[in-house]
C-alpha cells in the first residue's frame, strides 16, 4: 500500500469532494481518501509520499474518443466546412495512413500520458495501430469500427469486422479492452448494424458511435438531401438514406456501455433516447468547431452524461486532454467559467469511465487507482477556483499512476 499527498485532492465523485491537504491510500485500487495527516497516523507502515506545496492529487484523465489513425495529419485537411473536409480525407486518407506507423502512434500515445491522460477510447478502422495501443502504459479501450452502406458488401463487410474483433480479443488484459465501434447513422447498413450490436450484446462489450455530427448528417437523414447526396451518389450510387436517426438509436437497446460522439444536431426527441438508453455524450469541441460545426449545448443535455475527447488529429491540432479543456472553457459562453470548469474535469474523469464502462475517473474507495499529480503556479486562496485554475494552468504532470503503479 501507498499513500500519496497532496496539497489539494480532487476527486471527482458525484459530490466533487474538494480536500485541503489531502491523500489517497491504494494498492491497485484505491483504499481510503481522507486527510494527510489523519491517513499517516492511520497507517503509519506503508509507503507515504508528503504533500508537496500548490500540488493537486485527482483522477487521471481519459480521452474518450480518439483517432490514432491519421495522426500524421497537420497541414493535409481541409477544415471550415464538413463536407469538404471528409472529402480531403478521402482524398488524402491512405497517404496519411501510411504516414502513420507504429513509432509515430506511440510517440503520439506517450505524449498524451505525459499529459495526463491515462485512459483512452481508441476507435480503429483499419487495426493498424493495434500493436501500439497495446504497448502503451495506458488503458486503452479498443473500438473495432464497422462501416459501409452497399448491400451486397454487407458479408465481406461483417466478416472483415469480426476478424478484427478477433484479433484484438486475443490480446485481452486489464489495460487493454475489447470493445465495438458503429461509425454512423449515414454510413451503416442496418445488417451490418444489427449483427454487429447482437456480439456487442452477447459478450458485453462498450460501444460507440458518431451520431448527428453536422448538419448535413442531420440533412441526409431527414430529408434525403443536402451535401451527403451528391456524396453518396458519387460515390455509392445510393440518393437515399439507409435509417434515421431516431431507427439507428432504436437499435441499441439493452447495450450496457454504451456512447454516442458529438451529437450536436440530436432535437430534443433524439436526445431523450440517449437519455433512456443511459448513453454518456462524448464531447470533441475542437473537432466540431474546426470542421464548422455546432458546439454542444451543455444546457440541452440536462441529465446525460457526458466525457472529453479530442477526436483524432484529422480534426485537432492536439490529442491533449487539457488542451481540449482549454478550448471548452472559451466555447461555452453560457456557463459561469468556475462552475463551468468543475463540470468539464468531471466530465474528462468520471465521464469519461461512464462512456467507456470502466471502474476510474473517481477517486473513490474499490475505484481503479488511476491518478495525476501535477503542480499549479502559485497558491490557489479559494476552492472555488481549483479547477479553473487546473485547467488553464496545466500541459504535463508530476507523477502518473495506472493501476496503483507509478509510470
Amino acid at each position: 500500500m501507498i499513500l500519496q499527498g497532496a496539497a489539494w485532492l480532487l476527486s471527482c465523485d458525484k459530490g466533487n469532494t474538494i480536500i485541503q491537504n489531502g491523500g489517497v491510500v491504494f494498492d491497485d485500487t484505491i483504499i481510503e481518501i481522507g486527510f494527510f495527516d489523519t491517513l499517516k497516523e492511520k497507517y503509519p507502515n506503508i509507503t507515504t509520499y508528503e504533500p508537496a506545496e500548490n500540488t493537486v492529487l485527482m483522477p487521471g484523465l481519459i480521452n474518450s474518443h480518439v483517432h490514432m489513425e491519421f495522426s500524421a495529419n497537420k497541414t493535409t485537411l481541409q477544415y471550415g466546412n464538413f463536407m469538404n473536409w471528409l472529402n480531403s480525407v478521402i482524398a488524402n486518407r491512405d497517404t496519411l495512413i501510411e504516414k502513420a506507423d507504429n513509432k509515430l502512434i506511440s510517440r503520439k500515445l506517450a505524449g498524451m500520458l505525459k499529459g495526463g491522460t491515462t485512459t483512452i477510447g481508441a476507435i480503429s478502422s483499419y487495426g493498424f495501430e493495434m500493436s501500439a495501443c497495446i504497448n502503451t502504459p495506458m488503458n486503452v479501450v479498443f473500438f473495432n469500427e464497422v462501416i459501409g452502406t452497399k448491400g451486397d458488401m454487407v458479408d465481406t463487410l461483417f466478416t472483415d469486422f469480426t476478424s478484427r474483433l478477433k484479433q484484438s480479443v486475443t490480446h485481452k488484459s486489464k489495460n487493454f479492452i475489447p470493445s465495438i465501434a458503429i461509425h454512423s447513422p449515414y454510413s451503416v447498413h442496418p445488417f451490418l448494424l444489427r449483427e454487429t450490436l447482437n456480439i456487442a450484446r452477447e459478450q458485453d462489450l462498450s460501444v460507440t458511435a458518431h451520431f448527428l455530427e453536422s448538419h448535413e448528417e442531420k440533412e441526409w437523414l431527414e430529408k434525403n438531401s443536402g451535401g451527403f447526396l451528391s456524396f453518396f451518389e458519387n460515390f455509392l450510387g445510393q440518393t437515399t438514406s439507409v435509417t434515421t436517426a431516431i431507427e439507428f438509436l432504436n437499435q441499441f437497446k439493452k447495450i450496457n456501455k454504451l456512447s454516442f460522439t458529438h451529437c450536436v444536431e440530436a432535437s430534443k426527441e433524439e436526445l431523450k433516447k440517449i437519455k433512456e438508453l443511459g448513453a454518456v455524450i462524448n464531447h470533441c469541441p475542437t473537432s466540431n468547431r474546426l470542421l464548422n460545426n455546432k458546439t454542444l449545448n451543455l444546457n440541452d443535455i440536462q441529465g446525460i452524461d457526458f466525457s472529453i475527447g479530442t477526436d483524432g488529429l484529422s480534426s485537432n491540432n492536439s490529442l491533449s486532454v487539457f488542451d481540449e479543456l482549454r478550448n471548452a472553457l472559451m466555447m461555452h459562453t453560457n456557463i459561469e467559467v468556475n462552475e463551468l470548469a468543475s463540470k468539464l474535469l468531471t466530465a474528462s474523469t468520471q465521464g469519461g469511465a461512464l462512456a467507456l464502462g470502466l471502474e476510474k475517473g473517481q477517486l473513490v474507495k474499490n475505484k481503479d487507482a488511476d491518478m495525476i499529480l501535477l503542480s499549479l503556479p502559485d497558491v490557489v486562496e479559494k476552492e472555488e477556483n481549483l479547477a479553473s485554475a487546473i485547467i488553464l494552468h496545466t500541459k504535463k504532470v508530476d507523477k502518473i499512476i495506472i493501476g496503483g503503479e507509478y509510470v
